[in-house]
């Protein structure tokens, strides 16, 4: 029974799921549970509230169906086994798979289910053990990432509060209600300054109603919209008249711009000539900043289409100066020495990340053999998801770290219960912002559960690295700050207060100078348009977009229940009703969805929420093929062409 007279404790920690805002919380702590989690009201960014989906944490907390035990499979199920048990099974399979077929038949796959960089030091054990078989590339950003570090050298963004020195702010493919809601204070701060807000995206969403402009051009038109921008500050003289002194590639350019009158380029971006008149009036009249979302980038132009933009924003004039930039990813590594990792400079074998099941069932010389999987959930989260799930299966061992029996966890031989966020103990960047945060356990993980680290530690001695792997989190915590950590960043600083990373920049290049091979900003020479994706059959473009109610596929299991939600414009649905069910139809799968009708949507898109369960028929990724941008080993998950049938034709 709980002592009701028990001591209410106040405890701070960070939030380490894949969201850019890197919240600090405020946790109430009573008998060893969580009672309440809020916001910090001292931090800066986080200043006092939690998205919706954090504030609901608990439940994820304490679900019945959390993992609190290591599980072995037994035929078709899972039976408890003990950690000595399952350890010395896998390090027996470890050393063997390495000394029989090279330690290249092994492969570990961590994605972002948690943030925080002593995960690093899980891709660090493997590497010390092999190395290993690892993904390539970023099946959310990488795209984006490759396109800025051949335009600029580098990825990084403008202080977020820089925003408020900007006259005009273009939220490109941006939808902050879902992905960054602690951008919603600095803006509403920018227009009741004055500062105008325009929105550019396919999608309608909440944010229009935010924005003084909406513009909606076709799925993929981003680039041509970009260069149909440009095209016209060259025709009314608006570039900078300078930007031929920091920028290569200039008359390539120019020449590229001007082969399509602005007229052309508004016509294939598929927004009309008055729109594109007025974005450019807007954006030439700054300092003005663009903060690009993280899904333009998810088509077979992907990396293209972020160069567009980056050139844009260079001939503008708008690098170097307060209030402008683009904005795209900020630096969350780059307060810390992640130099002990060396990566894909060493590993044997890469496989790029959205062909990660069809490219473990391709590897020869030698094949995979064995999977470990931590921080992800690939079954639901990559394309082909069937394709992965069969992956996974079929190796001669697949380990899978989580705290919950997912999709992939269902793949597995052996499921290793890890801690949540709010036992975690570790170091967050952000990729929303400039700060620095410590994950500390606010309560003790149940008996039998461990860290990732404490799982690596465990597992180290019996494959011959246990000096290697003998330091305490502490330890492991100084040498990541060690660059920042007499700069006012120490980890000493970062429990007292809010702690800004020394090394990010409030503006970005202000001095024009560029860590590129010429020191000059790279500006695309050529771009292709992403083709429009639908065909007659399947005229509809399948959009998994991310939800204000869960993080990734972290849904609970009873908000799985119903069907998948599709919403659609009420014409492209002719003999449909709202609410009706229908068959999701594309060349490589089908789901049943319940359509929801909104008249501001495109008719050439058809959007569902991301991260739905495939063993609960939700799954978007069921119906996407496996390919990879046309740079950095991005996914395609835009560009899926779907039709709606009765479930009677399915």
């Amino acid at each position: 029974m709980t002592n009701t007279s028990a001591p209410l404790l106040t405890v701070k920690t960070a939030c380490n799921r894949d969201c850019g805002d890197a919240c600090s919380i405020v946790v109430t702590v009573k008998d060893n549970r969580v009672v309440r989690l809020a916001g910090d009201p001292d931090h800066p960014v986080t200043k006092g509230f939690l998205c919706h989906r954090t504030s609901r944490f608990l439940e994820r907390q304490y679900s019945p169906h959390r993992l609190t035990t290591p599980l072995v499979r037994n035929g078709n199920g899972f039976q408890p086994a003990t950690w000595e048990s399952v350890l010395d099974r896998i390090a027996r399979a470890m050393l063997r798979f390495r000394e029989e077929s090279g330690p290249a038949s092994i492969m570990h796959y961590r994605c972002g289910g948690s943030m925080g960089l002593m995960k690093l030091v899980t891709d660090y054990f493997f590497e010390r053990f092999g190395p290993v078989t690892i993904k390539s590339g970023d099946v959310c950003t990488g795209a984006g990432d490759a396109a800025q570090q051949l335009d600029f050298g580098t990825v990084d963004s403008h202080d977020i509060f820089d925003l408020l020195n900007s006259k005009t702010v273009i939220l490109w493919g941006k939808n902050p209600y879902v992905s960054q809601v602690h951008l919603l204070p600095v803006l509403r701060e920018a227009k009741k300054n004055g500062t105008r807000l325009i929105l550019i995206d396919p999608v309608h969403h909440q944010t229009a109603q935010l924005c003084d402009q909406f513009v909606q051009p076709r799925p993929g038109g981003d680039a041509a919209l970009a260069m149909g921008m440009a095209s016209l500050l060259f025709e009314r003289g608006k570039v900078d008249p300078t930007f031929n002194d920091y920028c290569d590639n200039a008359d390539e350019f120019r020449a590229m711009v001007c082969s399509r009158t602005s007229d052309e380029w508004a016509s294939l971006a598929e927004v009309s000539v008055a729109e594109i008149s007025s974005l450019t009036d807007a954006y030439s009249d700054g300092p003005s900043a663009i903060v690009a979302g993280w899904g333009m980038q998810r088509r077979t132009n992907g990396a293209a289409t972020v160069r567009a933009i980056d050139a844009l924003a260079a001939v503008s004039g708008n690098l170097g100066v307060a209030g402008g930039g683009i904005s795209y990813c900020f630096a969350r590594k780059g307060a810390f020495d992640c130099s002990f990792l060396k990566g894909e400079a060493v590993a044997p074998r890469m496989i790029p990340e959205p062909l990660f099941g069809p490219g473990i069932l391709a590897a020869a010389d030698p094949p995979i053999r064995m999977v470990w999987v931590t921080a992800a959930n690939p079954v639901v989260m990559l394309p082909e998801s069937e394709t992965v799930k069969r992956a996974l299966e079929t190796r001669e061992l697949t380990v899978v770290v989580d705290s919950f029996l997912t999709d992939t966890a269902q793949c597995a031989d052996i499921v290793l219960p890890t801690t949540t966020m709010l036992e975690d103990d570790d170091l967050l960047g952000a990729y929303g912002h400039h700060w620095l945060a410590e994950m500390r356990p606010v309560v003790a993980a149940p008996k039998l559960v461990k860290t990732d680290y404490e799982i690596v530690q465990s597992l180290a001695p019996l494959v011959g690295l246990d000096a290697e792997f003998s330091d305490d989190v502490e330890t492991w915590k100084q040498r990541l700050l060690s660059p920042v950590c007499d700069r006012g960043a120490s980890l000493a600083d970062i429990r007292r207060q809010p702690v800004r990373s020394p090394d990010g920049p409030s503006v970005m290049f202000a001095n024009r100078q560029f860590p590129t091979a010429s020191g000059r900003v790279n500006l695309v020479s050529s771009v292709s348009l992403a083709p429009s994706g639908t065909t007659a059959e399947r005229p509809l473009l399948l959009t998994a977009l991310s939800s204000a109610a869960v993080q990734g596929s972290q849904w609970l299991d009873d908000a799985q229940d119903d069907y998948l939600p599709a919403t659609i414009h009420p014409d492209s649905a002719s003999g449909f009703n709202n609410d009706d069910v229908a068959i999701l139809d594309s060349e490589y799968g089908q789901l049943t969805v319940r359509l929801k009708f909104d008249g501001n949507q495109r008719r050439d898109v058809i959007l569902v929420p991301k991260g739905g369960w495939l063993n609960k028929g939700r799954c978007a990724n069921a119906l996407i093929k496996a390919q990879t941008t046309d740079s950095g080993d991005c996914a395609v998950y835009y560009e899926t062409p779907v039709r709606i049938i009765p479930p009677t034709e399915s």
